[in-house]
């Protein structure tokens, strides 16, 4: 496992903050270590020419379905480093702990997703369709540039499923809510505050809104079996207005909702339009409330039975860990598969600490379990 965390380190040591750094010198540790072992691989490029990502395809000898690993090499922002007690891009081992930004969240997993590939490499004529090893950047903006350059590829074989190397040791996640996001737009006559003239200004209006949201009802969970959570309304910004002295006349609401099986994006909408309905009937202005959807990504869950799910599963029990199949509260890449059909596992992987936060650190002593169950599950896969 040496290797593994040597790459690993020499990843921790590009700092690759989404959308802050420049993806190349890390994206070219990973070029200069695939091209040293004739692993085959190219880039990936965005509609603007961007480079978001490379692609290691091991083809099988024999036909058969094509699988995926993916793990992102793109990280949150480092926030607050007087905080940390070691530099974000660290990547040095200490107590056993992997210290830096990216550490847990994915930098690891990508090291380790491409050994495995390399250790399939000598054996790909036996192997029946074929693995691909996805390591993209452009995640952590919410753009998922390198997914989407993937997936829209021609020349990339459709995989039947992927397996995303997000940490975390005492659950297979086979499922996650998913989301319907829009910004409102409310609307009000601009006024001058010192005038003897009452104006109801758009924050206001904004505000009686966002109460109108957080009073909604909101259905529990349904079928805990088949998707154990329910969903959730979160007002997370609100924009308008400057100074002092001026009632503004727009403000700019962002609503960000989880969706389930029971309470899809269509329930979404129709919820936030009764609401504004609701504002605009109560608080009328020359102006109608404007709603603008931003994104859209579908929930999804995995039955254990389901590939990747099972062999990522029974895997795990082989090696003796005791898992639970998961479905996790925030969206994550696979929700993006799932709206391409494509089923996904979005994390078994090594325990953590600090992810996205301050120190964060995985857990080395768990690393050669994670390989050996990721390495079972990609050859059971490939056996055909």
């Amino acid at each position: 496992m040496a290797s593994v965390v040597e790459l690993a380190q020499a990843l921790i040591r590009r700092p690759s903050r989404g959308g802050v750094d420049d993806y190349g010198p890390v994206l070219a540790v990973l070029e200069d270590w695939l091209s040293a072992r004739c692993l085959p691989h190219r880039r990936l490029h965005d509609a603007g020419g961007a480079l978001v990502g490379l692609l290691v395809e091991i083809r099988g000898g024999h036909p058969g379905s094509w699988w995926t690993l993916d793990a992102c090499v793109d990280t949150a922002p480092f926030g607050d480093e007087s905080a940390w007690s070691f530099p974000p891009a660290s990547g040095d081992v200490a107590d056993g702990w992997l210290l830096g930004r990216g550490a847990a969240d994915s930098k690891l997993a990508a090291a380790m997703f491409c050994h495995i590939a390399a250790d399939l490499m000598p054996h790909a004529k036996d192997l029946h369709g074929g693995l691909a090893v996805l390591l993209d950047v452009d995640e952590h903006t919410g753009g998922f540039g390198g997914a989407h350059a993937y997936l829209s590829d021609p020349d990339a074989a459709r995989p039947a499923g992927v397996m995303i190397g997000y940490p975390g040791m005492d659950d297979v996640v086979v499922g996650g809510r998913g989301l319907w996001r829009t910004t409102i737009t409310v609307h009000a006559p601009s006024g001058h505050s010192g005038s003897s003239k009452t104006v109801i200004g758009a924050i206001s209006r904004a505000a009686h809104l966002v109460r109108l949201l957080d009073a909604a009802e909101l259905p529990d969970a349904g079928d805990m079996a088949r998707f154990p959570l329910g969903p959730k309304l979160s007002v997370t910004a609100l924009h308008g207005g400057q100074g002092f002295s001026v009632t503004p006349d727009r403000c700019d609401i962002n609503v960000d909702i989880r969706t389930t099986p029971a309470f899809d994006a269509h329930d979404a909408e129709t919820l936030v339009r009764k609401a504004v309905d609701e504002l605009d009937a109560e608080l009328p202005t020359p102006k109608a409330t404007e709603i603008t959807p931003v994104a859209t990504w579908p929930p999804f869950r995995l039955s254990d039975s389901e590939q990747p799910a099972a062999a990522l599963l029974k895997a795990a029990s082989e090696a003796g860990i005791a898992v639970r199949a998961k479905t996790a509260g925030p969206s994550n890449i696979g929700n993006l598969l799932a709206g391409e059909g494509i089923r996904a596992t979005a994390g078994f992987g090594v325990t953590y600490e600090g992810l996205h936060g301050t120190d964060e650190r995985a857990r080395l002593a768990d690393l050669p379990t994670v390989y050996a169950v990721y390495r079972r599950a990609v050859l059971d896969l490939l056996q055909g």
